[in-house]
């Protein structure tokens, strides 16, 4: 064996076949239509109005108050779940298409659901029976109202 080939394998150094394969694999993710592939899903789950909606949390004294942007979508759509100290939001939204022919047959039937939910920490401990909600023009707005505890003075 020559000091050549040595130096060509030797530890530390990647050897012509990992580089080719390094490579290889660079060229399958630049080009199309991979390229194009991976930028549609990221596209996909950007745009979609269920990935993940924004909701934002204050806190008051005597409670809770979140609300939760969901535009395009109706009130019968959300489910708000209510936990020890945790609020879940589910939106559910259920699409139906079906295309006929002339003679009334059905050529064409699609139907997608998509399922979105955000669950929210609280700190404090809540009243589950005195939360409320409201929906209006796309704006979710929940109260929940804190338990108060007992605070204790060291004499």
């Amino acid at each position: 064996m020559t000091d050549q080939n040595q130096d060509k394998n030797s530890p530390g150094q990647p050897s012509e076949a990992v580089h080719y394969f390094l490579k290889a694999m660079n060229d399958f993710f630049e080009h199309r239509p991979v390229k194009g592939f991976l930028e549609s899903m990221d596209e996909l789950f950007a745009s979609s109005p269920l990935s993940s909606f924004p909701a934002e949390l204050k806190e008051t004294e005597k409670e809770y108050v979140i609300q939760a942007k969901l535009p395009g979508i109706r009130k019968e759509q959300i489910a708000i779940d209510v936990w020890n100290q945790h609020l879940t939001i589910s939106v559910l939204h259920h699409e139906s298409f079906t295309a006929e022919n002339e003679h009334k047959e059905i050529i064409q039937q699609k139907e997608t659901m998509k399922k979105s939910t955000r669950t929210i920490p609280l700190t404090k401990p809540i009243d589950n029976k005195g939360v409320k909600a409201a929906f209006e023009n796309g704006l979710l707005k929940i109260n929940i109202p804190k338990i108060k505890g007992k605070r204790i003075e060291i004499p």
